[in-house]
């Protein structure tokens, strides 16, 4: 979809974005704990909305997702009484793959470190 290189989608995805990263944390459901909302990628006709997000917890990574998932209804709810748009996007949520990368490389660089005798 990739829509964020255009200046109007860039804006649209940013109101997004600030709107659902501000509600999911008023969702009560045990499963989302601490997950981070790190973007919003919204297809050029508005009807679909990809958003990105992250947990600290790689283990509970599919739980979070089910969780956002099944609270999807009422966040795209809440975007549509906060946002005017033609369309309010249908809200699809995907661990943000960039932010996966970067925790496997970190506990990778940790764990070769605890490894290292001469401490590094």
């Amino acid at each position: 979809m990739r829509s964020g290189r255009f200046p109007r989608m860039r804006r649209v995805n940013s109101i997004i974005w600030e709107v659902l990263a501000d509600e999911v944390h008023h969702l009560s459901d045990p499963r989302l704990g601490l997950v981070t909302i790190t973007g919003v990628d919204t297809s050029p006709d508005l009807r679909r909305a990809v958003v990105f997000y992250s947990v600290a917890d790689l283990a509970r990574l599919e739980e979070v997702g089910d969780g956002l998932n099944s609270a999807a209804g009422r966040l795209q709810g809440r975007l549509a009484s906060q946002v005017r748009l033609k369309y309010t996007p249908r809200l699809d949520f995907q661990p943000d793959q960039g932010v996966l990368g970067g925790q496997r490389i970190e506990r990778l660089l940790r764990k070769a470190a605890n490894r290292d005798p001469g401490g590094g």
